[in-house]
């Protein structure tokens, strides 16, 4: 088990917490992080690029001149791609980037960027966020004192109005929950800071667990329990019937035709 102080407003040890290593000393995996990382970043794209085509830009329909005898190339409308303020051609169109991410991969990357934080010293337990205020100055004075840096992510567990409000004014510090993280917020912010209710929270979710087997029920013990049910006396033996005998019917004898 990985052992982290845990640290109230004021920058002091208040005691220690003990974390799962299966979730907070995984083996880090940059492939993995990688990927989550482009699956989010595309979910968030908006998609909303859209250029005018051939049927959409404004101009007649009528053809310039006749087809044949002015010695010009043939056209047929002014709105052609070929033309200035004509349509494009296979432009870009709404749509959406986001696809699908096995929920596998999603929580093998929130393992390996928990990991990473904590072998690289980012990672802090407070006790509990109980801000008197929701004024920002005597919030930010403690993130100095939890020595706070330029980007930092804060993960509480209960709705906490004051900390929400004094956090939200706050360059580079952005607050979740914790079945919010992402992957890419833990890479994207420079120290994380856990509340002791969220770090329990996220050992418990993203935690293998023990796995106890369920013994298989005893066959005895069962037909033991299991009244005898009474015998039933034999039908006696219906008698076989003897098949009837066929009588096959003579075919009278063809005729033959009188000869001529």
């Amino acid at each position: 088990m990985a052992v982290v102080d845990i640290k109230n407003l004021e920058g002091k040890n208040v005691g220690q917490l003990d974390l799962p290593d299966d979730v907070f000393k995984a083996a880090v995996n940059p492939n993995l992080l990688h990927e989550t990382v482009r699956w989010y970043q595309a979910s968030q794209r908006a998609g909303t690029h859209k250029t005018k085509g051939r049927g959409e830009v404004s101009g007649s329909g009528k053809k310039l001149w006749k087809q044949k005898g002015t010695g010009r190339a043939r056209v047929g409308s002014i709105r052609s791609s070929i033309w200035r303020k004509g349509g494009t051609v296979h432009g870009p169109v709404p749509r959406s980037y986001a696809y699908k991410l096995p929920r596998k991969m999603v929580l093998g990357a929130l393992r390996s960027a928990l990991s990473a934080k904590l072998a690289d010293e980012k990672l802090t337990v407070v006790d509990a966020w109980q801000l008197e205020s929701h004024k920002t100055k005597p919030f930010r004075e403690a993130l100095g004192r939890l020595d706070g840096t330029k980007t930092m992510l804060l993960v509480e567990l209960a709705d906490n109005h004051n900390l929400e409000l004094a956090s939200r004014n706050l360059e580079g510090v952005k607050l979740v929950a914790p079945h919010a993280l992402q992957p890419y917020d833990l890479l994207r912010h420079d120290r994380l800071y856990l509340s002791k209710d969220a770090a329990v929270r996220l050992g418990e979710t993203l935690g293998f667990g023990p796995r106890t087997a369920t013994a298989a029920p005893d066959v005895t013990t069962i037909a033991a329990a299991k009244p005898a049910e009474p015998v039933k006396a034999a039908k006696p033996a219906a008698k076989a019937k003897k098949p009837a005998a066929k009588t096959a019917a003579k075919k009278p004898a063809a005729k033959g035709k009188p000869k001529k």
